[in-house]
C-alpha cells in the first residue's frame, strides 16, 4: 500500500482528554470528579502541594524495622574447629583469621555444640556454648 495523505497514522495511539462537566450523560458530570466540596473541588487549586521541610519530611522513605548496635557473634560449629585444627593446637581470633574461618579479627565468636570432636584444643578468647563445652572437656581440651 502507498504512503498517502489520507492513510497516515502516528506512531503512538493518543488518549483523548477527559470531557468534564458536561452533564450527567457524558460519566463526568456534576463534580466533575473532583468530589463533593472542599479546597481541592474548588477552581484554581494548583497550589496545595506542601512545600519546605514539611515536604522533605513526608516525602522520604522511612526505615522499617529495627538494626541493633550490637553485633552478633559470629558462630562455628565443633565440626569446622576439628576439620582446620591438629591435636592440641589453640584456638583464638588470629589463628581463625588465618586459616580464613572469620574475616574480621574485631569480631566476637561463639563456638556452638553441633557436631562432634575427638582432638583435645586449647580456645582463647571465643564464647562457648554449655554444649560445646562438655564435648570440648570431654576431648581432652581446655576453655581459657
Amino acid at each position: 500500500m502507498a504512503l498517502r495523505q489520507h492513510n497516515i497514522q502516528p506512531s503512538v495511539k493518543r488518549r483523548k482528554r477527559k470531557n468534564l462537566g458536561r452533564g450527567n450523560g457524558s460519566g463526568h458530570g456534576t463534580y466533575s470528579c473532583k468530589g463533593i466540596k472542599g479546597q481541592s473541588a474548588r477552581s484554581g487549586v494548583g497550589g496545595l502541594k506542601l512545600k519546605g521541610m514539611r515536604h522533605i519530611v513526608l516525602s522520604t522513605p522511612k526505615l522499617k524495622g529495627f538494626r541493633s548496635i550490637h553485633a552478633k557473634p559470629i558462630t562455628l560449629t565443633l565440626n569446622q574447629l576439628g576439620k582446620n585444627y591438629q591435636n592440641g593446637e589453640t584456638v583464638d581470633i588470629n589463628t581463625l583469621v588465618t586459616k580464613s574461618l572469620i574475616k574480621n579479627s574485631k569480631a566476637e565468636v561463639k563456638i556452638l555444640a553441633s557436631g562432634e570432636i575427638s582432638k583435645s584444643l586449647i580456645i582463647k578468647g571465643c564464647q562457648v556454648s554449655g554444649g560445646a563445652k562438655e564435648k570440648i572437656e570431654k576431648a581432652g581440651g581446655k576453655i581459657e
